[in-house]
């Protein structure tokens, strides 16, 4: 598969050859589905907590006596019945962490990246670097390519005058190569990868 190469003035400098094994796959969506839910849940802290019966405090001694009052009967007003008692069966802190083969991961990417191109959602730039951190210059090359909700991923070295100048802009994000994930790929409406991020993701996934 082959795709133009652009520059930020939205230029064509050239031609790049993808590789149909991972830019030219079968777009699964259940794949993406399970990649998505496996990163999320990586991501939640599990703090949620309530108390148990044992964690109320209070007197353990039984409120009234069991019978000749009429009342129903009582052992302790720690009880969940009572108000400022125990949650029964309430969240515990805990890892909401499964697990997800390294094969299927892989193969979650690389599908990724085929919706991505399979959509015409994908952009190959010559480099993602710029001039000065200035926001506002890098806002006018973005209106000249289209971008709005974007995601770049560059080489293992990111530019730093354009991540600095990227950072204020909404919607757009930047990230290495080894940074590059099923999450942050599909809540983007389009890709850009640089040259050397396409070299460096085929010779990770091939």
């Amino acid at each position: 598969m082959k795709a133009t190469i652009k520059n930020l003035n939205n230029e064509a400098v050239g031609e790049i050859e993808l590789a149909d094994e991972i830019f030219g796959l079968q777009v699964r969506s259940d794949l993406l589905h399970r990649m998505v839910n496996w990163q999320l849940a990586k991501r939640r802290a599990g703090t949620h907590k309530t108390k148990g019966i044992s964690e109320i405090r209070g007197t353990t001694k039984k409120p009234y006596k069991q019978k000749g009052t009429g009342r129903a009967r009582q052992g302790s007003t720690r009880s969940p019945q009572f108000r400022g008692g125990a949650t029964i069966f309430g969240p515990v802190v805990r890892s909401h962490e499964h697990g997800l083969t390294k094969k299927v991961r892989k193969l979650a990417l690389k599908t990724a990246l085929s919706a991505k191109a399979a959509d015409g959602k994908l952009i190959v730039l010559d480099t993602a670097t710029a001039e000065s951190h200035k926001t506002k210059e890098l806002v006018a090359r973005f209106a000249k390519l289209g971008l709005t909700s974007v995601l770049f991923i560059d080489g293992a070295n990111l530019d730093e005058n354009f991540v600095k100048a990227s950072r204020n802009i909404p919607l757009v994000d930047v990230l290495p190569e080894q940074g590059a994930n099923v999450y942050d790929i599909l809540r983007r409406d389009t890709l850009v990868l640089t040259r050397n991020a396409v070299e460096q993701l085929e010779a990770r996934l091939k």
